[in-house]
């Protein structure tokens, strides 16, 4: 294994430090970034939250929440211990005008990077970054982290990037999305940019559609008061599905420096077509799951997930096709989707290249495939290229296809870090790169605001579908009108 180099003596405060996001996925991850060695002794996680909790509270908090959510066999109890010590708390409303903000000069040091996560409500950014900036606790060596998603329209978004801008620089500013942390997402880059077989076929002459999928079993765990205002266009699609869509349609960068990335994805979201309101019904599929049943076991409905008895318009499924307007990508169909309680969790994303023009191949003696490449993001992240070869042995000529099956955790015989583990030490290191810059944020939601509008402009509802099925069946229309199929092997 190469050496994990650690990186310098850091402050991390994390506000909502009682949080689902904070115990589920931001303490995990840094106790596995300490375990392996990359956070220096000496550092501090400092959760800051309105529970009236000591220090002590707030570690039993910690360890309970790695027990339940670090893999048992990764749980190392002299490191949990070590890491547990490490662990510092604030009890702050940071939005009430008489708080005390001095209750953080006991554990931050001026001298270090400083990191505000902030895991809460996007409401809270600009207020919370205010008052940061007015207590002189924002340095020239400071970092905030904002969670998607960022506003709810384009309008609020602005806000948001406002009020944050007037507090810390847009070099100190780190949009996260976890996508973009995965393992996979980050071989989007080297599997294009270090193989010419493929960048050279990745045309609209080659490639005949691509498809991108994220499906989820679960229904709203809890999380309905902020869902049911969300939906799943402004929880998945808006962020994470419009940047997995450039990582695969951006032009190669001059360098991988965070900007010239960057530079390239806002082309992809800037050239993507506008959709008319009168387009929005053809081109878009919205959907709300109802009781079904997952794994065979019965599951309830949106309206009873929600405790709602009156009828919400807000979709747990979309779907739809996008385009690009762009020489490499004209007349390629970008099919994209996601929803709440469908058949598997996954994500992938499947690259269909063209059928040849002409077979030599008597039609009987071949099951025909195009070939496709299977990009695979969770739950086991991997790629895949189905290709036609012959089967073997004697008795004539018979072609199938075949598929050539890298699995990153079995090919290269180890753990790999959890997408947030990487964008939390690339943003002590100060890497914006995986992150995303303020007109990316502002060119997506321009794309997806009108179909919003359009949605909301209709007298009807999200389409029914049952829990357990792949979403509504105009979902299938949308892609079979076009003589192509959704990929439904998602494991």
């Amino acid at each position: 294994m190469p050496k994990i180099i650690p990186v310098a003596v850091f402050d991390c405060v994390v506000f909502g430090a009682t949080g689902d996001l904070t115990l589920r996925k931001l303490l995990p991850a840094l106790y596995y970034r300490f375990r392996d060695g990359q956070m220096q002794a000496g550092s501090r996680i400092v959760g800051a939250a309105r529970s009236r909790l000591t220090d002590d509270d707030f570690r039993a908090r910690a360890i309970r929440a790695l027990e339940q959510h670090v893999a048992a066999g990764d749980q190392d109890q002299d490191a949990i211990r070590a890491f547990a010590g490490q662990l510092h708390y604030v009890a702050i409303d940071a939005t009430a005008p008489d708080a005390d903000w001095t209750l953080f000069d006991r554990v931050l040091d001026k001298g270090r990077v400083r990191v505000f996560y902030l895991a809460t409500s996007p409401d809270l950014y600009g207020p919370v970054c205010q008052a940061l900036g007015a207590n002189g606790l924002v340095t020239d060596l400071s970092r905030v982290v904002l969670e998607k998603p960022i506003g709810h329209d384009l309008a609020s978004a602005r806000t948001i990037i406002d009020d944050v801008g007037k507090v810390f620089t847009e070099s100190q500013t780190f949009r996260i999305d976890h996508y973009l942390g995965k393992e996979t997402v980050q071989n989007l880059m080297a599997l294009r940019f270090a193989n010419t077989i493929f960048e050279r076929l990745w045309t609209a002459d080659v490639i005949d559609h691509v498809q991108i999928t994220v499906s989820e079993t679960v229904g709203l765990e809890g999380r309905g008061g902020y869902y049911d205002k969300s939906g799943a266009m402004r929880d998945m699609l808006q962020n994470h599905m419009l940047q997995l869509l450039c990582l695969i349609a951006m032009d190669p960068p001059v360098s991988l420096d965070a900007d010239r990335v960057r530079d390239e994805k806002l082309k992809v979201l800037r050239a993507l077509k506008p959709m008319e309101p009168h387009e929005v019904a053809a081109l878009t599929v919205r959907g709300q799951y109802t009781r079904g049943a997952i794994d065979g076991k019965p599951v309830p409905g949106y309206l009873e997930d929600l405790g709602a008895e009156d009828p919400s318009s807000t979709e747990s499924f979309v779907a739809l096709k996008a385009e690009i307007r762009t020489w490499r990508w004209a007349g390629v169909p970008f099919y994209l989707r996601t929803g709440k309680r469908l058949p598997a969790k996954g994500s992938e994303i499947v690259i269909q290249f063209r059928s040849p023009p002409f077979s030599i191949f008597p039609p009987e003696t071949a099951d025909w495939r195009p070939n496709t490449l299977i990009i695979r993001l969770q739950p086991e992240e991997g790629m895949r290229l189905e290709m036609m070869t012959k089967d073997p042995g004697p008795g004539g000529l018979r072609l199938s296809p075949t598929g050539l099956d890298i699995s990153f955790e079995k090919t290269f015989g180890k753990r790999f870090p959890d997408a947030y583990e990487r964008l939390l030490m690339d943003t002590v290191r100060g890497n914006p790169t995986l992150f995303m810059r303020h007109d990316e944020v502002e060119a997506a939601w321009t794309w997806v605001e009108p179909i919003l509008e359009a949605w909301a402009a209709r007298p009807d509802h999200p389409r029914p579908y049952p829990a357990g099925s792949w979403g509504p069946t105009a979902a299938i229309a949308l892609i079979e009108r076009d003589g192509r199929t959704w990929h439904e092997e998602v494991p």
